[in-house]
């Protein structure tokens, strides 16, 4: 078991995503439930899922949460998309917001290669003995 707080790509997902709710504070009232709720719930379930993964048992079902929050890292990345072309969001807040979860994106891929890297060495282990 891992603390996710010990994770440089937690810390950053974190960061985004109360970036993310404080942008998402001038959105329109009638979209609260809409796109608001979409981009929040995206962002949060970045960091959840490193969270939740790490409070797993084997690296098979940290590597499983890592990928189900990439899937969330690429609908929050439309969802970003369709708040700028909405005009929800300003240029400077998606670029800066898109910027970051390219960052926690790369992260997340070279997360969860050295956790499916550890996978392999275990299993080559197992296969010796």
């Amino acid at each position: 078991m891992r603390n996710y707080r010990d994770l440089q790509v937690w810390t950053r997902a974190h960061n985004l995503t109360l970036e993310l709710y404080r942008v998402s504070r001038g959105f329109t009232r009638e979209e609260l439930y809409g796109i608001t709720s979409q981009l929040r719930r995206a962002a949060v379930s970045i960091g959840a899922n490193l969270a939740e993964g790490c409070g797993r048992r084997s690296s098979a079902e940290l590597a499983r949460f890592v990928r189900i929050a990439m899937g969330s890292a690429s609908e929050l990345d439309y969802h970003l998309l369709l708040s700028r072309d909405l005009g929800l969001m300003n240029v400077d807040d998606f670029t800066r917001a898109a910027n970051e979860l390219t960052e926690v994106r790369k992260m997340l891929t070279s997360f969860l290669s050295s956790v499916e890297e550890q996978i392999d060495q275990k299993s080559k282990a197992a296969e010796r003995t």
